[in-house]
């Protein structure tokens, strides 16, 4: 065959397959061409764009509920913990004796939790909040207008609460973080928390200030005759 007729066929041979290969493309349900000595390609994963955006939106790829709950309690307590030393602050500067030694105790110690803390978080690649919160703030606002024996009571009744939060809060996080060098550290922190509720109460005591009853625990049974 010479190379004038062995064209006319390549050509023919092409019409005649054209319309054949626009149909398999057009029909979704028509196999894949086949591939080199007549193999057909495996179908490969579907494509769906949609599920890279959804995964931005909901957080990392693997990322577990616990470990968006341990994102969410770094936060607050991170948050908690700007708190516990501004207010400290403001104790050293307003406070009696008794609870200037008290704030000064809550400077020291919470500074360092939340220096532990943050290094925790900079490993889990965690932003952590830079100021109290709006609650926090305005018991600082409240406090700073205040001075004498208001200031010590409203400070050790707000430091009473503040802390049994905490403590309960620690203490539950520590029994189900994903992490363990989180787990450690908020276990390390809820025995300080713990040590400081102790002072507060001792403090309450010698200063007069009646402090709240505890909440009661959850499925406790109610105290009798009741």
């Amino acid at each position: 065959m010479n190379k004038k007729r062995m064209c006319v066929a390549v050509v023919a041979a092409a019409v005649w397959l054209l319309p054949s290969l626009l149909a398999a493309q057009m029909d979704p349900s028509s196999p894949p061409p086949a591939g080199p000595q007549g193999v057909v390609p495996p179908p490969g994963p579907p494509t769906t764009p949609s599920s890279t955006t959804m995964r931005e939106t909901l957080g990392a790829p693997g990322q577990t509920g616990r470990q968006m709950a341990d994102k969410q309690f770094m936060r607050a307590a991170a948050e908690g913990g700007i708190a516990e030393v501004k207010l400290g602050m403001l104790a050293v500067q307003k406070g009696g004796p008794e609870v200037k030694e008290f704030g000064q105790k809550m400077v020291d110690d919470h500074t360092a939790i939340d220096k532990d803390m943050a290094a925790v978080a900079d490993s889990l690649g965690i932003m952590l909040p830079k100021k109290m919160s709006k609650e926090d703030q305005a018991e600082y606002d409240k406090l700073n207008g205040l001075s004498g024996d208001a200031f010590d009571k409203e400070y050790i009744l707000f430091m009473a609460k503040a802390h049994r939060q905490d403590l309960h809060d620690f203490r539950t996080e520590a029994s189900v973080a994903a992490d363990p060098e989180l787990q450690a550290e908020v276990t390390r922190a809820a025995q300080v928390i713990r040590q400081h509720l102790m002072m507060l109460t001792k403090l309450a005591a010698d200063k007069g200030v009646t402090l709240p009853p505890r909440p009661p625990r959850p499925g406790a049974a109610p105290p009798a005759g009741q």
